[in-house]
């Protein structure tokens, strides 16, 4: 039996664990919505540990109606292991399969200053390559006033600093949270007008 649930992407890459909490809690947000999460990683290009969810693969990216995406900050930029995965992306790119489908993005970094701004809006740069729809987190989400670590109009945001660790704030978890609703809820919204 077929479901006609719209199925959302969430590909991150993490390292210490940090991006992928904010995965987590992501897809809660989508799945509160009503959509389903399909929680995907890329593999490491430095290891081989395995990874704890599946990997991508092309096909994910023609099967979801939306996608959140998340990395660690690397100076700035996305983690090198999610940028092979997009390099590889040219033939999803040719036949449009991203167009129009709403996107979101997440990052985490160990210092208050560590570029996470920089690294959301670089991501966004194959996403709108891609012909899909970006949308943040707006100042009506309360959490957005108050945070101390993470959280950005930009998108879900941690700061894993050394008395934080991975673990997320109230503040991070409800942003988080929040983006994944938002994504879900416009997914649903472009779902109902086709």
């Amino acid at each position: 039996m077929i479901s006609n649930t719209p199925e959302i992407l969430v590909l991150y890459y993490s390292q210490h664990g940090s991006t992928q909490k904010l995965a987590n809690q992501i897809a809660t947000g989508i799945e509160q919505q009503g959509c389903l999460a399909r929680i995907r990683t890329v593999p490491s290009i430095m290891s081989n540990a395995e990874p704890d969810d599946a990997l991508v693969s092309h096909q994910d990216l023609y099967q979801c109606q939306g996608l959140a995406m998340g990395s660690p900050t690397r100076f700035g930029q996305m983690s090198a292991n999610l940028k092979v995965f997009w390099d590889s992306t040219s033939e999803v790119w040719l036949k449009g399969a991203l167009n129009d489908k709403p996107a979101c993005v997440f990052s985490s970094s160990s210092s208050l200053h560590g570029g996470q701004e920089s690294t959301l809006l670089a991501m966004m740069l194959p996403l709108l390559h891609h012909g899909m729809l970006i949308m943040g987190i707006p100042y009506a989400e309360p959490a957005l006033h108050t945070t101390q670590s993470g959280g950005s109009p930009y998108g879900a945001t941690h700061l894993a600093s050394h008395q934080q660790g991975t673990t997320l704030t109230g503040e991070e978890k409800e942003l988080a949270l929040a983006l994944g609703k938002r994504l879900a809820s416009t997914v649903l919204k472009l779902s109902n007008n086709n």
